[in-house]
């Protein structure tokens, strides 16, 4: 039995060909807007992310102490905060014990109600040659990220 082929069959054949053609062209192209979708995704979170941070970054109060020399013999020590917001109820305190800074500034100033953002305060230094030269200072405050913060800081002389 002969198989003869027509011009339908032809026709039918190349159609089928070119469907499959066009089926593996598809599915490549989901595969591909299946991966750009996902590294859309991924970029929009770390957008998130960094916006979140950024958000929670300003809502920080950063503090820091160091000592300052005025003149020959007086020095101070220097509370300042540069973060973006403002610290409240500040406190200082001093886990090895205070040998340098006047009791009566501690109580006059601290805790102190805010220390706004780039402001600083000054307290008095009592130094003689037998002063340690380095300093731990504790310093806790509030501010919008958190209600307890805690930093030690380590001036020098």
């Amino acid at each position: 039995m002969p198989v003869s082929i027509d011009a339908g069959d032809l026709i039918a054949g190349l159609a089928f060909l070119l469907s499959g053609y066009a089926t593996w062209q598809t599915v490549s192209f989901n595969k591909k807007q299946k991966s750009l979708v996902e590294s859309q995704e991924k970029l929009n979170n770390l957008l998130l992310e960094k916006e979140n941070g950024d958000a929670l970054k300003e809502k920080r109060a950063d503090l820091g102490a160091s000592f300052i020399k005025l003149g020959s013999s007086k020095y101070r020590l220097k509370i300042w905060n540069k973060g973006s917001a403002t610290a409240k109820n500040v406190r200082i305190e001093f886990p090895e014990g205070n040998e340098v800074i006047i009791d009566s500034e501690l109580i006059d100033k601290f805790p102190m109600e805010s220390l706004e953002r780039f402001q600083s305060v000054e307290l008095i230094a009592s130094v003689h040659q037998q002063t340690k030269r380095k300093h731990v200072v504790r310093l806790i405050w509030e501010d919008g990220a958190q209600s307890h913060n805690e930093k030690l800081s380590y001036p020098t002389l």
